[in-house]
């Protein structure tokens, strides 16, 4: 942290504030910005905020000294979830950028990886330009407003955000562990020119830290102004933002009545979404459910860096179009065809490439199909329906979730954080895990009805039958949008593509990740810390590296 953070106090000021307001630099030279001048008055300290908006979409050059182009920010940590846990499957090989040494455990294991430099170090810029805004909101020095609550509600809340992150990733799960013990990460609350590093605090004091944040936004927040409409505002932290987050962070540690409570909250005037809406590609913060998420500017896209470039099957890149990401087809076929989600995977789709890792690529090869015409035939409707060409290879249970808006360009489009239906979600688990069977039912009742024609929730009349239904509600609501890997964690699970009829993924292509053992009894779930924080900082020695 040492390495780079300590020069922040100047950084953050000059880099996010140039990024986000020409009209501040009209006067205000680039190289002459101090934090001084940032924080000087709310409409400066907006700036910040926005700078670190935007930082959660920029690739890392941009917002890191000595950044890499190849993660732009949670255009890659919120697939990567999904990508760990072995739900967001690849079928082949293709231009790697990382994602395939991701896959297969190489990255988030290797102390001198750009994941887990890169991933230690963007969470900690955001925690910096909070405990900035912070201080200077409550020294007293500014009149109190609507507007300086405001400010400060967003700043305890991505303070708070990053914390959770970074806890979740490189310390021990918070359920299977030992809190008070389990070495968690560096607590930095300080802020200013002396700024330094610090030694692990304890799982338990990170997790105190976060809450308190998540109250003391909570409390910022009443009374606060509120953030713009339309979907660039939901760009911006709010309230239900707060309470979002206080629910996640109480169902990772098993605080199951806080859980429940808080996510009725989060969820508050975002009522779920249309079939029509739900397939439209969550492309878009304009979702009537969507609570937050990054609002990504065409003129500062990422181009092959992006969510999508990873992850969705209308993206013109190479990761995309050599290897279509395909859904666990036990996970599939589970869907009843009443439900309309079941529409986003294409269980029959030809398999048009030759180079497939499954050895079932092109015509001849592929055992679903015995007539060239019919094949060629489906392949064509498929591509006219989903704006795709022949040059995107297509796969059996592919998915058309996340779908660009302009399908088949390398428009940018927004990033998704959090949504009316995890919040659904985690109640129906809170409950569950209280033994409130009737309490879980009635949480999970107006989802299951919204997405299932059919659906009956009490046929899970018992603990053990409502919670695998709630892992396989979560697996299909959320699938690609990156809370497998946390959930594994929490639910203390393993990964075995090749169990149950298997997942549909090659074990030559996964290698080690083809099977991995749950986290409670496999390290490897932890991140390592970055060589580069342990070489910096005099608090953290090569003994407290994760093992």
């Amino acid at each position: 942290m040492l390495r780079k953070i300590k020069i922040l106090s100047f950084f953050v000021m000059t880099i996010t504030i140039s990024s986000c307001e020409e009209d501040f630099l009209e006067t205000t030279p680039t190289d002459a910005i101090s934090a001084a001048d940032a924080l000087a008055n709310e409409e400066n300290m907006q700036l910040v905020l926005n700078g670190i908006h935007r930082g959660l979409y920029a690739q890392g050059q941009t917002i890191l000294p000595g950044g890499t182009s190849t993660r732009a920010g949670n255009h890659y940590w919120i697939p990567l979830g999904d990508n760990l846990s072995g739900g967001l499957i690849h079928s082949a090989s293709a231009n790697n950028l990382g994602w395939r040494t991701e896959m297969q455990w190489n990255s988030h294991t290797d102390q001198t990886s750009n994941t887990t430099e890169f991933l230690w170090y963007h969470r900690y810029n955001i925690i910096l330009a909070s405990n900035l805004l912070i201080d200077k909101a409550t020294d007293g020095s500014l009149t109190e407003s609507p507007k300086l609550k405001e400010i400060l509600g967003q700043a305890y809340t991505y303070r708070a955000y990053s914390y959770l992150s970074l806890v979740q990733h490189y310390a021990k799960g918070y359920l299977i562990g030992t809190p008070a013990s389990d070495a968690g990460v560096p607590l930095i609350l300080a802020s200013g020119a002396d700024f330094s590093s610090a030694p692990r605090s304890s799982v338990q004091a990170v997790y105190d830290q976060i809450e308190a944040d998540l109250n003391a936004a909570i409390v910022a927040f009443d009374g606060a102004s509120s953030r713009p409409g339309g979907t660039a505002g939901k760009s911006q932290l709010n309230v239900n933002v707060a309470y979002g987050l206080l629910a996640r962070t109480a169902l990772s540690k098993g605080d199951w009545e806080t859980a429940a409570d808080a996510a009725v909250s989060a969820r508050e005037g975002f009522p779920i979404m249309s079939e029509a809406d739900w397939l439209a590609g969550f492309n878009t913060n304009d979702l009537a459910e969507v609570i937050w998420g990054s609002n990504v500017i065409a003129a500062e896209t990422t181009f092959f860096r992006s969510y999508f470039y990873l992850a969705s099957n209308t993206f013109n890149g190479s990761q995309i179009r050599n290897n279509p990401k395909i859904a666990d087809r036990r996970l599939v076929d589970a869907i009843p065809d009443t439900d309309y989600r079941k529409k986003a995977f294409i269980i029959d789709a030809p398999n048009t490439n030759t180079s497939a890792a499954n050895g079932e690529g092109g015509f001849g090869n592929d055992p679903n199909f015995t007539d060239e015409e019919r094949f060629d035939f489906v392949v064509d409707s498929i591509n006219e329906v989903y704006g795709i060409t022949t040059r995107f290879n297509l796969h059996p249970y592919m998915h058309f979730k996340l779908k660009n808006k302009n399908p088949g360009s390398i428009d940018p489009d927004d990033v998704i954080y959090m949504r009316t239906s995890e919040m659904y979600l985690i109640e129906a688990e809170a409950k569950a895990m209280m033994n409130d069977i009737t309490g879980a039912q009635e949480a999970l009742r107006p989802l299951g009805e919204e997405r299932d024609s059919t659906y009956d929730v009490t046929a899970f009349a018992t603990q053990e039958s409502m919670m695998e239904h709630i892992k396989f509600q979560r697996g299909v609501e959320l699938w690609g949008e990156g809370f497998g890997y946390t959930d594994k964690i929490r639910w203390d699970e393993g990964i075995d593509h090749g169990a149950d009829g298997g997942s549909g993924a090659s074990a030559v292509l996964y290698q080690e990740a083809y099977v991995v053992e749950r986290p409670s009894t496999n390290n490897d779930w932890v991140f390592k810390i970055p060589q580069a924080e342990i070489d910096a900082n005099p608090n953290i020695t090569p003994e407290n590296q994760n093992p």
